[in-house]
């Protein structure tokens, strides 16, 4: 830990208490939509695509105006404030439009300030060390959201598990929010980035989007978690197990993070990226057969190490890092997005069996692309950063 930067670490923390209390939400929101508010999974969908949508969708003009400006540090504190009030809201909403509109307001938070942030870290980061530098900042995103889970399954245990509770523990997520903004805003630096002010997308960075484009059509057909967390309680969960399900998710992504990270400036990124993909598949082959515990510890694999893999692989090769972070978390909105609404209408409207099936199909043929496209790249003579 002694490289990585002091900045980086608070940062860190910022993170850690930001998504303690977004896990505090998402844990129990798939619930409380389908079975508190009797929606259905097409409602759910929606909601999921919402937040999905704003959440990465905006970070493309951020990023952009984050280059144009060279700081980042205003965009990150507003991001982290808006998300911090917003969450609680959520308490008070009685339909699955007012969720999705309050989702989508504390995810423009996000949108805000994740690719100044993405920015910043890699300002911070020692050279050909990004792997590193960027999987231990996600390993304090996830032990965040291992805290936050960790509460709601001890509210379940030692309190109530009825609706009234559901929305006080929604109420609850002010005071992290809180906290986190308030480390941000005293204890980290801005960047010592300097974009250039003209040519903000630099045309180098063009070669970074066949890659970009395999990994969002993944996403594409990859199950969000919060359909994991359903088929959970549809196959009999109660109330105080669910939690369960996602601790185990993000506990796998804490104890896999950093390490990751290392082995992504080890053996490149795309070597991880495919690793990643395969595990990601396995996920979802395990959901379909219900193996349930062991498909959430595959999506945690899938996540950590591609999220660590594409981040890494910008930080070394982008010209214009905050311009190409929006692209990348833009085309995520995108993807995942009408990803999450496709998903849910086949699962309501045909059946969970459809809906996975069309899952895993998606999901083989993008991994069959990014091999070829490896492979291709062997050949040609590829980025130092993407095969070692």
């Amino acid at each position: 830990m002694k490289t990585i930067n002091k900045n980086v670490i608070w940062l860190g923390w910022t993170s850690f208490f930001t998504d303690m209390a977004s896990s505090m939400i998402t844990t129990l929101l798939p619930i409380f939509v389908v079975y508190v508010l009797h929606e259905g999974v097409d409602k759910l969908g929606i909601v999921i695509a919402v937040a999905t949508f704003v959440s990465y969708a905006f970070r493309v003009v951020f990023g952009y105006l984050s280059d144009r400006l060279a700081t980042v540090k205003p965009f990150i504190v507003a991001g982290y404030l808006v998300s911090a009030l917003s969450k609680p809201l959520l308490a008070f909403t009685h339909t699955y439009g007012t969720i999705a509109l309050l989702r989508g307001v504390e995810r423009i938070g996000k949108a805000v300030r994740s690719a100044p942030k993405d920015a910043l870290i890699s300002a911070y980061s020692q050279t050909k060390q990004s792997g590193k530098t960027f999987g231990f900042h996600k390993m304090m995103d996830i032990s965040g959201e291992l805290g936050g889970a960790l509460i709601v399954f001890a509210v379940f245990m030692l309190l109530q598990k009825d609706e009234a509770f559901i929305r006080t523990i929604f109420s609850w997520t002010l005071l992290p929010g809180l906290i986190a903004t308030a480390i941000m805003f005293i204890f980290v630096e801005d960047t010592p980035y300097k974009a250039k002010k003209k040519d903000v997308f630099n045309r180098a960075d063009r070669k970074l989007m066949p890659l970009l484009g395999i990994y969002f059509l993944f996403l594409f057909f990859l199950f969000s978690d919060q359909y994991l967390i359903l088929k959970a309680r549809d196959e009999g969960y109660t109330l105080t197990q669910i939690p369960l399900f996602v601790i185990l998710l993000t506990l796998t992504q804490a104890l896999t993070s950093y390490s990751s990270g290392i082995w992504v400036d080890r053996r490149g990124s795309g070597f991880m990226l495919l690793l990643s993909f395969v595990f990601g598949i396995a996920s979802m082959v395990a959901l379909a057969l219900d193996f349930l515990w062991s498909s959430f510890v595959l999506l945690g694999l899938f996540t950590v190490i591609s999220l660590n893999a594409m981040r890494a692989y910008i930080s070394e090769e982008a010209q214009s890092k905050g311009a190409v972070y929006g692209i990348f978390y833009g085309g995520v909105a995108i993807f995942a997005s009408l990803g999450a609404l496709l998903m849910g209408y086949i699962w309501q409207h045909y059946s969970f069996k459809s809906a996975i099936l069309a899952s895993i199909a998606g999901l083989t043929i993008s991994t069959l692309l990014l091999s070829l496209y490896l492979w291709r790249q062997k050949k040609i003579g590829l980025s130092e950063h993407l095969e070692k």
